[in-house]
């Protein structure tokens, strides 16, 4: 089967729960999905799948909701830090929407000086909870007079250790449910949850590659090695089902290239367990910084890209422009949970290239080409030019020596970059190098299809270039990662480089 093209459009931001029903829209499977999610024996949740009006635009919401919303977890649903959630802080916000024509909100804060030695479970169909647990799914659904049906499918319950359950008799009072621990879990915690799953390969290669990009970005917030950092924004419940539910989705539906838009963020501060934070989040300016992706800010006050969002984003994309015509085959909406002037719901597409180009291992591009001659700047400058270039988005960038006028050695400096890139560029050489004048041109270029997939070894994670032409396909393993390898085993980077390439062509 033919793998298809999906174009997401984050004009009103883009997190984990938006991008799950939006794929859900476009018709993946929710019994796969469910199945799916099951398979990771991860309690202590429901996933609740519904439609939703936005501006009178009908479009499916997907809802984790936890049984026990402890204070320790910042859900996607609800505030987003950008950062690990502190262990000791607890001043936390609640809010649950079921929006279908009519909405129900539930709201609940709490301070807490202390960790809460009970919380209260709300929920908007009540179900009582004795001393025995789940051992099956339960379904049900209600139609609505608009004619949509509230499903909701509900995981396994089975009762952590260390908690146990006081029943009260008075009407309108909920269960009291303790716990004796709270669970931190880091990179290593979530890929054995998504090993031991019984999701297919690929899906669990797209799950565990999101992952790790947050991982790194909490890293790098925190000042931590990747191995140290316990993370609530990946570690919670659940940002677990969101970024599975995403790849299962993903897997289902069949794709094969995605484009990703600019991402529409907004402007002030959000509070959360280390203070108040500027958006976008520190998380968020991490994973753009470091894959490349092009931020749009809007006037908006608000956070509208999270973390999660962010690196769904930066995971997936394969590509980062449109056909020049296309057709759209799909449709489907993801509706987000908070209201702001601006309609809220991400927009997923499948289409289909219609500009004539037969082969699907081959993308046609336009660039634009910088160069500039430099004869009287030090090696340091033009080495700190090159890397500030790199880091603000350049496709590539170097220098290579030549001799000018009065046989004078100098550099070439070329930079390659999109067309919204051309202004930045120009302002990163003027002011990081001597020169007083740059060339510029647009040109064409053929690039090979590519995605990017972590590769576990016995030293560790690397990432590898996974790159097709015709019948062929090659494994590039990231410089980087076979560097970290290096350093953290003490082998050559020739061994290491081979085993990785040999292990991704092993699939």
């Amino acid at each position: 089967m033919d793998k298809k093209t999906l174009y997401l459009e984050c004009y009103s931001g883009i997190s984990g729960d938006m991008t799950v029903a939006s794929l859900i829209d476009l018709g993946a499977d929710v019994e796969v999905l469910t199945a799916g999610l099951n398979s990771l024996n991860v309690d202590g949740y429901k996933i609740e799948i519904s439609r939703k009006a936005i501006n009178s635009i009908d479009a499916c919401d997907f809802h984790v909701i936890l049984d026990v919303p402890e204070a320790n977890y910042e859900t996607e649903d609800n505030k987003h830090t950008g950062t690990s959630a502190s262990h000791e802080t607890h001043n936390h916000e609640y809010l649950h929407e079921h929006n279908i024509e009519h909405s129900h909100e539930h709201n609940a804060e709490h301070s807490h000086e202390h960790i809460p030695e009970h919380s209260h479970e709300h929920t908007e169909h009540s179900h009582e909870h004795t001393e025995h647990s789940h051992e099956h799914i339960p379904e049900h659904s209600h139609e609505h007079s608009n004619g949509h049906k509230h499903v909701h499918l509900h995981a396994r319950l089975k009762r952590p250790e260390g908690m146990h359950i006081h029943s009260h008799s008075h009407e309108g009072e909920h269960p009291h449910i303790h716990y004796g621990h709270h669970e931190h879990r880091n990179l290593n915690d979530i890929n054995a949850i998504i090993d031991g799953s019984a999701i297919t390969d690929n899906a669990k290669q797209i799950a565990k590659r999101i992952f790790y990009i947050v991982a790194v970005a909490e890293s790098k917030a925190h000042g931590k090695p990747i191995e140290e950092v316990h993370f609530h924004e990946v570690g919670a419940v659940d940002s677990i089902v969101d970024i599975v539910a995403v790849s299962i989705c993903l897997d289902n539906l069949n794709i094969g290239d995605v484009i990703v838009s600019e991402l529409y963020e907004g402007t002030g501060h959000i509070n959360c367990q280390h203070g108040i934070l500027p958006v976008p989040v520190p998380a968020v300016v991490n994973i753009v910084t470091e894959h490349h992706l092009s931020l749009h800010i809007t006037s908006i006050k608000g956070e509208l890209v999270t973390p999660t969002g962010a690196a769904i984003a930066a995971a997936i994309r394969t590509k980062e422009v449109l056909p020049k015509e296309f057709k759209i085959s799909k449709i489907g909406l993801g509706a987000g949970k908070r209201n702001y002037e601006r309609t809220s719901f991400l927009r997923a597409m499948l289409i289909e290239d219609t500009t004539g180009n037969s082969s699907f291992d081959t993308v046609p591009d336009k660039v634009w080409v910088l160069e500039a001659n430099i004869d009287d700047c030090s090696g340091e400058a033009m080495s700190i030019a090159l890397e500030t270039l790199l880091q603000n988005g350049a496709k590539d960038a170097y220098y290579t020596p030549i001799f000018m006028k009065k046989n004078r050695p100098a550099y070439l400096l070329g930079v390659i970059c999109s067309e919204n890139k051309v202004a930045e560029m120009e302002e990163i050489i003027f002011t990081h190098t001597t020169t007083i004048g740059i060339r510029k041109q647009e040109a064409l270029r053929t690039t090979l299809n590519r995605e990017i997939i972590p590769i576990i070894t016995p030293y560790g994670e690397a990432l590898v270039k996974v790159c097709t032409y015709h019948d062929k396909t090659f494994y590039y393993p990231e410089c980087d990662s076979i560097k970290k390898l290096c350093n953290k085993s003490g082998k050559d980077y020739i061994t290491l480089y081979s085993l990785v390439q040999t292990l991704a062509s092993q699939g």
